[in-house]
């Protein structure tokens, strides 16, 4: 280790800063935020620079940097780009046991800045030691995505109870342990959900239960897209990896169920056409019995929860039985599938409109209004609808519409399997006959299907065609 990373308390500290341009903005900024009292000491001072340092309540010396500026500071940093000013400073603040920074310049460094992620009061930064700047930026990037900034309102919540807490439990094991619990669970949940007031009720509530042996759970119903994992969100992604049980069915991929948390309990729910391996209502009770129990219950669904996914009903139940949940919303088939196979859903020379249709249906005497669906500049987008194609395709031109509209089936979208077959109204049941692509699978109709064979890009994890003779 190069560099022992410290965090330094600047509030109310003097520092000095040589340089007027943009690398003093930059770290005068940084400075500013840290509570510093800046000294900024430069023959030419920017204007930008000038306002910051005159807002903040610093000090301004246009002039030559001269030791006499070492007096009463705390920190140094050089941000010129002069050589001779540079190595002046370096052995002026060594001699004065100050610590110092030349921007860009390691050798002339007693300290140096990290790249960092500030969610105050949580803060990290991430260093290289000066050799590997570009790459510690990067590290810092990715962070910033699977940090939401909302953990700094978690920082001040666990802040602001640290002392309650601490007076509740007489033990280090005892405070860790129910922290533990708040940080993964429901109250940081509610701050996540930006429902801080909530978080901080059901934070006192746990606070004053400590003792008690039992407290409900929670359930996320999370949509995890058509198959593709790198379609999750960040949110499904974290609630995912936190959840001590995950109820999934025959539409999520091995490669989403894969990034569950390990050791979670994994609980196949699965619904495949005429074999349900638990049916709705097992479903349902299967949420409040492992949320009653005090876990975490994630129920995985493919696509989104909320279009045809019967997550209204789940939390219609949860709901009547007092448990409390969150649904985050997942990729729906139609638009991802058909990004993949290079057909978009609406497009000004074609489609002025686009429908979702389910083939599956609660009644399954109901009927499609077909004659609603036979208008022209339109797409339809049909749902779990493979196994009565040529229900659906006869009931299109019964309708009006006419035989050689093209039609798509993307079979497996997003996957790395995932094939298209395109044909016509009149010929797409034969087509398929002979294809016999697997489910699942999107049934897209209309004219925008003809920039399939235009747009789809045959790359990895995309689209392969079907060719039918």
């Amino acid at each position: 280790m190069e560099y022992l990373p410290l965090f330094f308390d600047l509030k109310g500290q003097s520092v000095l800063l040589i340089g007027g341009g943009d690398i003093a903005l930059r770290k005068g900024r940084l400075l500013t935020r840290a509570g510093a009292r800046v000294r900024l000491v430069a023959p030419r001072i920017d204007a930008e620079v000038r306002e910051l340092i005159s807002e903040s309540g610093g000090e301004l010396i246009e002039a030559e940097y001269h030791v006499d500026h070492l007096k009463g500071v705390r920190l140094i940093v050089a941000a010129t780009d002069i050589d001779r000013v540079n190595r002046a400073v370096h052995a002026d603040a060594v001699s004065a046991g100050l610590p110092v920074n030349v921007v860009d310049n390691p050798p002339l460094c007693t300290f140096i800045f990290p790249a960092i992620v500030d969610r105050s009061p949580i803060v990290i930064g991430i260093s290289s030691a000066g050799k590997a700047p570009v790459l510690a930026r990067n590290l810092r990037a990715k962070l910033e995505t699977l940090i939401p900034p909302s953990y700094a309102n978690l920082g001040e919540l666990v802040g602001r109870f640290r002392a309650q807490v601490k007076a509740k439990f007489d033990t280090v094991n005892k405070r860790r342990n129910f922290w533990e619990k708040v940080l993964s669970g429901s109250v940081a949940e509610r701050v996540f959900a930006g429902q801080n007031e909530a978080a901080e009720a059901l934070l006192i509530e746990q606070i004053e239960r400590a003792d008690a042996d039992h407290q409900v759970g929670e359930v996320y119903l999370v949509g995890a897209g058509p198959g593709d994992p790198e379609l999750l969100t960040f949110k499904a992604l974290r609630l995912m990896q936190q959840a001590d049980v995950v109820l999934y069915d025959a539409l999520v991929s091995p490669e989403v169920l894969e990034l569950c948390r390990r050791d979670a309990d994994l609980i196949y729910v699965g619904k495949q056409r005429d074999n349900h391996a638990v049916p709705q209502e097992g479903i349902n009770d299967l949420l409040v019995q492992h949320a009653k129990a005090g876990q975490r219950v994630v129920r995985l669904k493919g696509g989104d929860p909320f279009i045809f996914g019967r997550g209204g009903e789940e939390l219609r139940q949860l709901k009547e039985a007092g448990v409390p949940f969150q649904v985050v919303p997942g990729i729906t088939a139609a638009s991802a599938c058909s990004t993949y196979a290079g057909i978009p859903l609406t497009h000004r020379d074609y489609s002025q409109s686009v429908k979702f249709i389910t083939g599956q249906l609660k009644k399954r005497s109901a009927e499609i209004n077909y004659d609603e669906l036979a208008g022209t500049n339109q797409t339809l987008v049909f749902y779990m609808g493979l196994h009565t194609l040529d229900i659906l395709t006869a009931g299109l031109m019964r309708a009006g519409k006419a035989p050689d509209t093209p039609v798509a089936i993307v079979s497996r979208g997003t996957r790395a399997d995932q094939q298209v077959l395109t044909g016509q109204l009149d010929d797409i049941c034969a087509k398929q006959a002979q294809a016999q692509l697997p489910a699942p699978a999107l049934i897209i109709v209309g004219e925008v299907v003809e920039l399939h064979s235009e747009l789809a890009w045959y790359g990895d994890n995309q689209s392969s065609s079907v060719p039918i003779a």
